[in-house]
């Protein structure tokens, strides 16, 4: 994954969005499981949230791995959980195999699973209410922070998939919501469809509203507007905002659109008049992992862009992935980010 800010070594822009994320999050406190103890990252974010207020925090570690990297820091206020002798440890492991049993997971395997790797020890907390999210991957792969959340929370109901967005902030920008965009999906899948882009649409819909705190207005985006050009990946588009429009009818969205029409009144007004999300989109659907990914990092490069993310969209819980070459300042900032997502489960 990529970074969750766009400076280097740690010198970071922490006015404004962020700012406002991390109010949000302290207005209303959440647990925030960190699975990684082993890594010394984790425990300098840790003495950086509860210095704040950010979040209530449990970090899942051993007694040894506990005093080796968090050695140094203040922790007060935190939580630790030993995976090893946590006196809650049956009842994870009796939820593991309620859930995964006809995976074949058994009492034993749940026990090793557990021990072996802690972020299946973390989405169970959350799964029995003992915590409201998580944040990994300092030190994991992608893979291994979103697969263990998929197999025990799951998506949320009536969501078939997890997607991920970008929280851009463009600097002296007057499009979109004074310059805040939420881009989608930019990180998780690599095969669309029309019913995938529709609840991609919804999904960063709620997400813009919950973390901008303005009415979306999503743009569907091609390198078409409204039939200029005629094939499948333009029919593609076309088909997911008719189902949006059928199963989401209180958001504002529209498209097909290029991205001109969808971000400038002038172009609108010529290309898809009396559009009520052309010229004025402040969430940006993109028809590809591709030009998604590519989209928001010209944002990030060209225009000097913060780019807040991926955040995953979808998941019954919060779960969120780092970069494993992240500093301690982007995991406090994605477990407000994910403590803002829990408030709103």
């Amino acid at each position: 994954m990529e970074y969750m800010y766009t400076k280097v070594k740690g010198e970071y822009d922490t006015m404004g969005f962020i700012d406002e994320i991390k109010a949000k999050a302290k207005a209303d406190l959440k647990t925030i499981v960190l699975p990684e103890s082993m890594d010394k990252r984790t425990f300098e974010a840790a003495e950086k949230i509860l210095k704040e207020g950010i979040a209530r925090l449990v970090i899942i570690g051993t007694p040894e791995e506990i005093e080796k990297n968090g050695k140094g820091f203040d922790l007060t206020g935190a939580v630790f959980v030993d995976p090893f002798n946590d006196p809650n440890k049956q009842k994870y492991i009796d939820k593991f195999v309620e859930l995964r049993a006809k995976k074949g997971v058994t009492p034993e395997s749940a026990k090793e699973q557990m021990e072996k790797d802690y972020m299946y020890y973390a989405c169970l907390m959350c799964k029995c209410g003992d915590a409201d999210g998580v944040v990994s991957g300092a030190c994991h792969s992608t893979g291994n922070t979103i697969r263990p959340a998929l197999q025990l929370l799951k998506t949320k109901p009536g969501v078939h998939s997890v997607s991920g967005f970008f929280l851009m902030e463009v600097p002296d920008c007057d499009m979109g919501e004074n310059g805040r965009f939420v881009f989608a999906d930019c990180a998780v899948n690599t095969d669309f469809d029309s019913e995938k882009l529709a609840e991609i649409a919804a999904l960063s819909a709620a997400s813009f509203r919950n973390f901008v705190g303005a009415e979306p207005k999503v743009a569907m985006l091609s390198y078409s507007t409204k039939g200029s050009a005629k094939h499948d990946d333009v029919t593609k588009v076309a088909d997911a905002v008719k189902i949006a429009h059928e199963k989401y009818p209180d958001i504002a969205l529209d498209g097909e659109l290029q991205l001109d029409a969808a971000l400038v009144p002038s172009v609108a007004a010529l290309k898809a008049p009396g559009s009520s999300v052309a010229g004025h989109a402040n969430t940006l659907v993109f028809p590809s992992l591709e030009a998604g990914n590519i989209g928001y990092k010209l944002v990030q490069r060209l225009a000097k862009a913060n780019a807040y993310g991926p955040v995953l969209q979808g998941l019954a819980m919060p779960v969120n992935d780092l970069s494993r070459g992240c500093y301690a300042d982007d995991i406090v900032g994605v477990v407000a980010m994910t403590a803002v997502q829990a408030q709103m489960q």
